[in-house]
């Protein structure tokens, strides 16, 4: 695809620095090991290959969190979306999920989506916990505005760390009530909701580091569809 780099410029959305997550690893329930991440945009193009089955799966609403989650990194990586970043699960290798948010300015973080493909072990629980961890305690933020799109989701953010309510706030990803997790709620949820361990054992992150591994489409759909067990 050709460039027209002076006119690039005028149309990539301004950045600033962010700082970055540093890698940790989860015990899952399975008691397999997940590294959780930041990946750089470079990335994208691969977990893309990951997403773009979920956008066939009406369960729990996979369609709807596949299809903005696809559009969101797929203008990560066109330089289209401003302050994002993405932090990604992987075991053995294989990405097993993936979260994504972006700061609205220095303060107020904004929370995207959270799209599990290995259900069952409470990896976007996890994940989700990481991506807040990243908002408050490496980007800094006072607060994370967040909305459901799923009844997994509302259970999962809005019930199981209290969130608050903001009925006059209109968050970008449409109607649904935005709600927000503040620093106090993230202190407070901290002990039960936030796990991991830091550092990563250098094989466990070497593995992670050496290649995204993806399982092919009719898997991934089997996974998040419940056609096979978990």
């Amino acid at each position: 695809m050709a460039i027209d780099m002076e006119l690039e410029e005028v149309l990539r959305a301004p950045e600033v620095p962010q700082a970055k997550y540093p890698p940790k690893v989860i015990t899952l329930a399975n008691s397999k090991k997940m590294v959780v991440r930041e990946v750089q945009r470079e990335d994208v193009p691969v977990l893309l290959k990951a997403v773009r089955p979920t956008i066939n799966v009406e369960r729990d609403y996979y369609d709807i969190v596949g299809v903005r989650l696809y559009a969101e990194l797929l203008g990560w990586y066109r330089y289209r979306v401003r302050n994002e970043y993405c932090l990604i699960g992987q075991v053995d290798g294989y990405l097993v999920g993936i979260v994504n948010g972006r700061m609205l300015n220095e303060k107020i973080g904004i929370s995207l989506h959270t799209l599990a493909i290995d259900r069952g072990l409470r990896v976007g629980s996890h994940l989700f916990a990481s991506k807040m961890e990243h908002h408050i305690e490496y980007l800094g933020q006072e607060e994370v505005r967040i909305v459901a799109e799923s009844p997994i989701g509302f259970r999962r953010w809005m019930i199981e760390y209290g969130l608050e309510l903001l009925p006059d706030v209109q968050h970008e990803l449409g109607g649904a009530t935005a709600y927000r997790l503040t620093k106090q709620i993230y202190y407070d949820t901290k002990p039960r909701l936030v796990v991991g361990k830091r550092p990563v054992p250098k094989t466990l992150l070497d593995e992670a580091m050496q290649e995204i591994k993806i399982a092919d489409e009719k898997t991934i759909t089997e996974k998040i569809a419940g056609v096979k067990g978990r």
